[in-house]
């Protein structure tokens, strides 16, 4: 039977903090992000909203067409253009929003060196068939249908919800790096054994799009918290997302439930992101 740890308000305000007079950009940490498509790229605007607004310092896109479009026309304050490998970047988000059906061999091939490098990697959608093998330091972001496949693809027996926290350690195990299973109860879990439950959130964030934000949280934190073990960022990352659907939708005052709440779509959560983390910080 693995031990599950619950996840506190307290808990993820650790990760969080006002700068100071010797922070600058590049100190708040510094999120690159390899997400949308042309069919998908509100993807790509989510997650770099959503990294700006969990307070990255400095938020870098890589990608071009409609989706590098739609960032600049949402955030114009972000960069947008090719890695050249000269910049510093201390997590990277890929996947949200692709399909890997879909990937162009380049693309591969770019996500692969991402994979093998030293940065923090928030691995999504798309991308989840790539991490197996991956020397990076990483988080896999399945939702229950990417979980199964992925489980597949690692020739491990079905598992079932009775199950999910030996399911997801034996993911990450088998992996090498951390797991963030999604759901109404998300855990996250490491290759060492540990499991920590988040149930900060609502179920109004069963929402097209919210993964995407999810995304962008979590290269936010872990850019700002380099030192950290990449399960308790993770863990951080995922209570002030599901703070902050709380919040949106009007569940949430003060730390404290409030009543049901009313419908969100996923920008309302990024940009409820603020109002979150200044709660915290009091």
């Amino acid at each position: 039977m693995v031990e599950v740890r619950e996840w506190s308000r307290s808990d993820t305000a650790r990760f969080l903090r006002v700068p100071s007079s010797g922070d600058d950009k590049y100190s708040r940490g510094v999120v690159a992000l390899r997400t949308g498509s042309a069919l998908y790229p509100g993807a790509a605007v989510l997650g770099t909203e959503a990294a700006w607004r969990a307070g990255a310092g400095f938020v870098r896109y890589v990608g071009e067409g409609r989706a590098a479009d739609a960032v600049i026309a949402r955030r114009p304050e972000t960069v947008v253009g090719a890695d050249t490998g000269r910049t510093r970047i201390d997590a990277w988000v890929i996947g949200s929003g692709t399909d890997a059906a879909a990937r162009t061999d380049d693309e591969t091939a770019a996500q692969r060196l991402i994979l093998t490098g030293s940065a923090r990697v928030v691995v999504d959608a798309g991308a989840l068939d790539l991490a197996a093998g991956s020397t990076a330091p990483f988080v896999v972001t399945p939702h229950a249908g990417e979980f199964a496949r992925l489980r597949a693809q690692l020739r491990l027996a079905p598992s079932d919800d009775t199950q999910r926290a030996e399911a997801a350690v034996e993911v990450a195990a088998a992996l090498g790096g951390t797991v963030l299973l999604k759901g109404a109860r998300t855990l996250v879990a490491d290759a060492g054994g540990r499991v920590i439950e988040v149930s900060a959130g609502t179920g109004w964030l069963a929402t097209a799009g919210s993964g995407d934000v999810l995304g962008g949280v979590l290269g936010a934190l872990l850019a700002a918290n380099p030192d950290a073990p990449i399960a308790e960022a993770t863990a951080a990352a995922a209570w002030l997302h599901g703070y902050a659907g709380r919040l949106a939708a009007d569940a949430a005052g003060a730390g404290e439930r409030r009543g049901p709440g009313h419908p969100i779509v996923a920008m309302d959560v990024a940009e409820a992101l603020p109002r979150a983390i200044a709660d915290l910080l009091v």
